[in-house]
């Protein structure tokens, strides 16, 4: 029994995007040490790179797209294989108070954080990409349910992708296909480093933190991997939370 994995995602072809940095690239690394063969989405494809190089040898694929190119979308989703998993960690964040908004402002967050990976799901859908019983991660935030200063619009983003995913968990359960969220606390990534927040501030929030601490980046790709897993095949529509006790 000692090589018994509950967790194993071997024969399993997932899609992590965003996988170029920080949680997605920890998650893509993640899968790749739990046998499976992962696609590495996002732009930048020297960071993709060095993604690949970090993970577990295999037949690991880059996807070089702008999800939020609709005609990129449909040609890039008409190479891929059959997946098993997919994975919507591509987004960006944005502080602006919300009397100072404008219209760009709030376009740039809901296109890059709820329309691109809604619309990359839908595209998925139409292909026939996801096979039966697999199962779909959104990542979103602790974030929409704890305001913070200029942190509205992504915070709705974040509101409007836990409130898609349930619908969509719903559409899709007849066919065994899980559909679920994870809102994270604040994790250590560039993200939060590059975030406005200075470095002080972020050290006295993260004092504030029950167990602590703020995450890290593979605290996140454990649970995705835990999700992924058939560990988890009954388990759809639910949006978890981790945020060291937050």
């Amino acid at each position: 029994m000692k090589d018994f994995n509950p967790f194993t995602l071997e024969n399993k072809v997932i899609l992590v995007t965003g996988a170029s940095s920080g949680i997605g690239r920890s998650i893509a690394i993640a899968c790749s040490k739990m046998g499976a063969l992962v696609i590495a989405c996002g732009r930048n494809e020297q960071r993709l790179d060095d993604t690949l190089k970090m993970m577990v040898s295999g037949n690991h694929v880059k996807v070089i797209c702008d999800l939020t190119d609709a005609k990129l979308l449909e040609s890039m989703v008409a190479t891929l294989p059959n997946l098993n998993g997919v994975v919507h960690c591509a987004g960006i964040g944005q502080r602006v108070l919300c009397r100072q908004l404008t219209s760009a402002n709030v376009d740039g967050v809901m296109n890059n954080n709820f329309k691109a990976p809604i619309m990359l799901q839908s595209e998925l859908l139409k292909q026939r990409k996801i096979e039966k019983a697999s199962s779909i991660i959104f990542l979103a935030s602790i974030a929409s349910w704890l305001p913070s200063v200029g942190n509205a619009v992504y915070s709705a983003s974040k509101g409007a992708t836990i409130s898609y995913a349930q619908c969509l968990s719903l559409e899709l359960a007849p066919r065994q296909i899980r559909v679920n969220c994870i809102s994270p606390g604040m994790v250590w990534t560039d993200f939060v480093r590059h975030s406005g927040i200075t470095e002080s501030q972020l050290k006295e929030d993260e004092s504030k933190y029950p167990l602590g601490r703020y995450g890290t980046p593979e605290d996140i790709a454990y649970l995705a991997v835990y999700l992924l897993s058939d560990v988890s095949c009954w388990m759809t529509g639910t949006n978890v939370k981790i945020s060291g006790g937050i």
